[in-house]
């Protein structure tokens, strides 16, 4: 078993479900009234109709997807590029069937004329997994907060103060006793004078 990331119909993360080990792909799965109680999800096993087309959304009740592939770390919130992955699969499609048909040429050709067998060359993966936030958004997320401080702080705070409070009196106090002391000094020498 391993995790599998679920997301919304617009591709937003929304959890993780547990799935097979050998599940891969994107995979609808739809909200439907069962026993009158909303949105109870089921998956489905395919994603195309009997007739090979894709099911309607109004048919289907579609609330989200189960995606094979796992989410790409340091995404704040992490979105499954639908567009994208309909757009590597056609991709993908299209290069099985071209590769089929240059297959079928050259098993057509007779041995002598053949030359290399085609090979099938798949189109490269694009990132499916990209950021749901904006820019802005994620400024205002990653904003330092003003902090409050709390009672052990405020009153760590008023104590330094109150130590130089006493620290600041104290050097007073020493000047003024130096002061004190010389004319103390200065009062014995005239009277010996």
């Amino acid at each position: 078993m391993k995790a599998a990331p679920k997301v919304n119909k617009d591709g937003l993360y929304i959890e993780d479900i547990v799935v097979d080990d050998t599940f891969s792909g994107v995979v609808p799965f739809y909200s439907h009234m069962e026993q009158g109680i909303p949105n109870v999800l089921t998956t489905t096993e395919g994603v195309t109709k009997a007739d090979g087309e894709a099911p309607n959304e109004s048919e289907s009740n579609i609330s989200g997807y189960i995606i094979g592939i796992p989410v790409t770390p340091g995404l704040y919130q992490p979105r499954f590029d639908l567009a994208a992955w309909n757009g590597y699969q056609a991709a993908i499609s299209a290069a099985q069937n071209s590769f089929q048909q240059a297959l079928s040429e050259w098993q057509a050709l007779p041995e002598e004329q053949r030359g290399d067998m085609p090979v099938l060359v798949s189109p490269p993966q694009p990132i499916f997994w990209v950021e749901g936030l904006t820019s802005e958004e994620i400024e205002e997320l990653t904003r330092p907060q003003p902090v409050e401080p709390n009672e052990v702080d405020r009153l760590g705070t008023e104590m330094v103060a109150r130590e130089l409070e006493a620290m600041e009196l104290r050097q007073q106090n020493e000047a003024q006793g130096a002061q004190i002391v010389g004319l103390e000094l200065r009062l014995l020498s005239l009277e010996n004078n």
